[in-house]
């Protein structure tokens, strides 16, 4: 960098327009730092929509990224692509988390113009059922607290559109299991016995199903929170550095010697126990949804994980250990 200063030119990445040029920018200048000049002259483009580029149809280069560090001259080229409207991820989260928990109740407490005018505000003679509605509003509970108090975010925000999807999903999936489990014609699981002499069933169903699908259910939310300590640790508060997520004191995070995402995993263990706890189809497949969707995300992780730090531990699966 002749002089110790450079120049910066921001082409558009669809029709290479030139859009902005920056004289006298220091070598040493943040790509964070240029979105933030680049912002000025277009305030349009708010830092957070931008994505700036060396290559048109490259990635997304990172704020904390140096100038004189990218293979670039003393005339650096960048290109720019708008990320469209964005919106921070605490509020997508308590927004998506919100909902859920609210919804849940009016169906619990039978508000007028969901079942029959004679059930309004009426409760479920079945104790299953006001147990799966501490157990849910529980978990929502539990999910906004830690967006408040435990989540680290690498991205302060994300696409406007995503509170739209997101809120489909989970505001969806969460009146139709509602709506079912607070029906008043649902049935809970009860045990069976077929009247023969010789024939004698395990007690499979009934109380003691309920009660052991508690027991998976709290200790999987116990193993959650735990995981999201764990990694909440990981990253000091306004770092964006990444590392190996290991084991700690705490036994519920031993499982970070067998899988990459074991938050996923114990997320799917609680839901897998309220389909147990409920026996009711939309649970059964809203876990089974949530579980693809989370596999999804758990093979990105483990590959970037794979990607970034050669010494990763290889007996590490993405999300089930030893299967996937």
């Amino acid at each position: 960098f002749k002089h110790g200063i450079c120049t910066v030119e921001i082409l558009d990445a669809k029709t290479k327009d030139k859009l902005c040029f920056l004289d006298k920018v220091e070598p040493n200048a943040t790509i964070g730092e240029i979105k933030s000049m680049f912002h000025k002259s277009h305030p349009q483009w708010y830092a957070a929509r931008q994505s700036i580029r060396l290559d048109p149809k490259g990635k997304s280069l990172k704020d904390e990224d140096v100038l004189q560090h990218l293979p670039v001259g003393t005339t650096a080229t960048f290109y720019f692509r708008d990320l469209g409207a964005q919106i921070s991820w605490v509020t997508v989260f308590l927004t998506e988390y919100g909902g859920p928990l609210l919804l849940y109740l009016m169906f619990y407490f039978r508000v007028p113009f969901i079942y029959a005018p004679k059930y309004d505000f009426t409760t479920s003679k079945h104790w299953v059922v006001h147990l799966a509605c501490m157990c849910h509003s529980f978990h929502y509970l539990k999910r906004l607290l830690e967006t408040l108090f435990v989540h680290r975010f690498s991205h302060g925000t994300m696409p406007l559109r995503n509170i739209f999807k997101n809120c489909t999903y989970y505001w969806g999936f969460a009146a139709w299991m509602a709506y079912y489990i607070n029906h008043p014609l649902y049935t809970p699981p009860i045990r069976y016995y077929i009247n023969h002499p010789l024939y004698t069933p395990p007690p499979i169903y009934g109380e003691q199903q309920v009660r052991i699908a508690l027991i998976i259910f709290l200790f999987c939310q116990v193993g959650n929170f735990s995981i999201h300590i764990a990694l909440r640790n990981l990253r000091p508060p306004g770092s964006k550095t990444r590392k190996i997520p290991y084991p700690t004191k705490n036994p519920f995070t031993w499982i970070f010697l067998l899988v990459s995402c074991p938050n996923y995993t114990y997320e799917l263990g609680s839901w897998f126990g309220f389909t147990l706890m409920t026996q009711c189809l939309p649970v059964a497949f809203f876990t089974a949804v949530g579980f693809i969707q989370m596999t999804v995300w758990a093979k990105g992780k483990h590959r970037s994980y794979l990607k970034e730090f050669r010494d990763y531990p290889p007996l590490r699966s993405p999300i089930l250990p030893f299967v996937l």
